[in-house]
């Protein structure tokens, strides 16, 4: 087994997976893992309902079953965590999910958290996974930016939305 994360992009849009590896970059220290990112190829060009979500879970198992003798750890990079509770069925690794390591890591910081949904049709399939988490009571609210996934790629664009909402959210 090798020192390596496999940091797992559960949609099929390249651009999503260079945006991801672009923020790992500052967690590739010398003597630390290798950090891989891929692309689920059989993946919807976005994770935008639970169809979407029901969809990966297959075929994200079957990646953590075929590049568990050369990874360390995995990370499910999709907010909807997709396949987190199958994949660790599968390993004995650790399998990390955005929203759940989010969710935990924002509990520290404060008594509440909010999100920042990318659509609105979202927002139900994340208030039931926060409420699975056992966290609902703490979450301040989760408004949405209202663009795609494939239209997150305009940067300031979705940096304006997100900076809007997330005022919105807070001022609540």
């Amino acid at each position: 087994m090798s020192d390596r994360i496999l940091v797992i992009n559960p949609n099929s849009t390249e651009a999503v997976t260079k945006g991801i590896d672009a923020a790992m970059e500052p967690l590739r220290l010398p003597g630390g893992p290798a950090i891989e990112c891929i692309t689920l190829k059989e993946g919807p060009p976005g994770i935008e309902n639970q169809a979407h979500v029901e969809q990966v879970v297959g075929p994200i198992g079957d990646m953590v079953k075929k590049r568990d003798n050369d990874c360390s750890a995995f990370v499910i990079a999709c907010y909807s965590d997709p396949g987190l509770h199958a994949a660790r069925e599968i390993t004995s690794k650790p399998v990390l999910g955005i929203a759940e390591c989010g969710i935990l890591t924002a509990m520290t910081l404060g008594q509440r958290f909010g999100v920042i949904s990318i659509l609105r049709k979202s927002i139900p399939r994340h208030l039931r996974y926060v409420g699975q988490m056992g966290v609902g009571e703490r979450m301040a609210g989760d408004r949405a930016i209202g663009l795609g996934v494939v239209e997150l790629a305009d940067e300031s664009r979705t940096f304006a939305r997100m900076a809007e909402v997330a005022a919105e959210l807070r001022d609540e």
